[in-house]
């Protein structure tokens, strides 16, 4: 294909080069933020060669290439737009995608980004401790070595590692994101786990020590393996951060700025926030907990049929907060099973269209993208297919229904988060053999339950289109 001629013709159907802000783009999509939504040709866009579908999603038009094709064709649209080089009025510097792309969000939305952008980066470390988790457990429950064997002393270490300095991971990420030092961060989540404080992670039956401090009774513990202290913490340190660089003159700003901001910061953590954070953060587990054990398959139900239309909105990317908060609490994951039911679902849907459509470009995109969503990634099958038409999204959410019933009657539960459809199995494996059989089990409801209902509702083409 001409990616010259494609970038140029995508640039007239986006309403020319004075409506486009910025762009970037992801492993399979072309991220544009523009000035007026409302001027793109959505239709023509989608019989450009080589577009495989386009959505409107977190502030950006988003328009599906696949993999290494977009590479190619964002270089053209580049050089062909000018990226990055100039802003909403027309002036020479340079544009903040990220940034432009949440000015373009409701308040819900940036929130939502927000806190995908902070745990986003920290998924290989937990998945990794999720791995050793189970690998640990394998070998004690098979006795594999002696209970007493370095083997077990060393995966130990390695396995809870990164939840015991979990905040300090969060407040890196979260004083990056909220545009604060992010070495002040990681120095805050330092001392909300410094060794002097009882580390509830390893000692949970301990009665941490209290000393008296301007009047107020402090408990020393710690905040190991917790998620919502951490981050209100470093949000109010970057308010305070900023507030001085505003008055503190250049000159002596490298040794005032952090000293007042590491200090003051510090003390409201130990005396006011990590408190109530703490006291938020196992509510809000507390409340999770009895909705899935009262509920049951119910909840099941629910999650697993609306979560893909979550998705659309954008705001299922706060939910990576909410799953690390579980795992720092109970120690399990039951929200991603049925998340993941969702995802294998509209895989499903997305082959019975295959079977069910008459046009040969949706045929071209609905088979990789149905198998993409059975590894966890279901943005192109959801926006390049299953949306397009309206009722396999449909069929998809009955599927979807259907496995998070079953995955929460089974009670399945994995020990990380960011990982869904096939490659769960490897984070679902540590809670033994019966775990992975109801996860398979659920995904082969979810999946046939979605063609099913996809074949039966059918398609609606527009017969009219090439």
């Amino acid at each position: 294909m001409d990616t010259k001629k494609v970038a140029s013709e995508l640039t007239r159907l986006l309403g020319g080069k004075d409506n486009i802000i910025s762009a970037t783009h992801c492993a399979t999509r072309l991220r544009i933020v523009l000035q007026d939504d409302d001027q793109p040709n959505k239709q023509e866009i989608e019989e450009l060669d080589g577009v495989k579908g386009v959505f409107s999603a977190s502030g950006q038009f988003q328009v599906i290439f696949g993999t290494g094709l977009v590479n190619k064709v964002y270089a053209e649209f580049a050089a062909e737009t000018g990226l990055g080089t100039k802003d909403t009025d027309g002036g020479e510097k340079q544009v903040d995608h990220a940034e432009a792309a949440k000015k373009k969000m409701n308040p819900l939305a940036r929130i939502a980004r927000t806190l995908s952008n902070i745990f986003v980066p920290i998924i290989p470390a937990i998945v990794a401790s999720g791995l050793l988790m189970g690998l640990l457990g394998m070998m004690t429950a098979f006795e594999w070595v002696a209970s007493d064997s370095p083997w077990i002393l060393f995966l130990d270490m390695f396995s809870s590692a990164a939840f015991i300095i979990l905040p300090i991971l969060i407040g890196f990420s979260a004083a990056k994101e909220f545009g604060a030092n992010p070495y002040l961060g990681a120095v805050l989540g330092g001392i909300m786990t410094h060794p002097v404080l009882l580390n509830p992670w390893t000692l949970t039956d301990a009665v941490p020590e209290s000393v008296s401090f301007l009047g107020m009774n402090v408990e020393l513990l710690g905040y190991q393996g917790t998620v919502i202290p951490i981050l209100l913490v470093v949000y109010i340190m970057s308010k305070i951060e900023k507030g001085l660089r505003k008055i503190i003159p250049n000159a002596i700003d490298l040794l005032v700025v952090p000293f007042v901001t590491v200090i003051l910061t510090a003390f409201i953590a130990m005396l006011f926030i990590g408190p109530l954070g703490t006291w938020v953060g196992n509510g809000l587990t507390w409340s999770l907990d009895f909705i899935y054990s009262t509920a049951g398959i119910f909840a099941g139900l629910i999650f697993g049929g609306l979560y893909s239309t979550i998705v659309i909105t954008g705001v299922h990317h706060s939910f990576h907060a909410i799953e690390a908060a579980l795992i720092a609490d109970l120690g399990v994951n039951f929200l991603l099973p049925i998340w993941a039911m969702a995802n294998v679902a509209q895989g499903g849907a997305g082959l019975a269209v295959f079977f069910l459509t008459k046009n040969p470009k949706v045929k071209e995109i609905a088979i990789p993208a149905s198998f993409s969503a059975f590894l966890g990634i279901t943005e192109p099958i959801i926006f390049g297919v299953n949306l397009r038409f309206m009722r396999p999204f449909i069929g998809a959410a009955i599927g979807g229904a259907l496995g998070g019933a079953y995955v929460v009657f089974t009670n399945v539960i994995v020990n990380a988060y960011g990982l869904t459809g096939i490659p769960m199995i490897a984070i679902a494996a540590p809670f033994g053999t019966a775990n992975i059989i109801n996860y398979l089990i659920g995904m082969l409801i979810a999946a046939a339950g979605a063609f099913v209902a996809t074949w039966i509702l059918g398609i609606k083409e527009d017969t009219t289109k090439k």
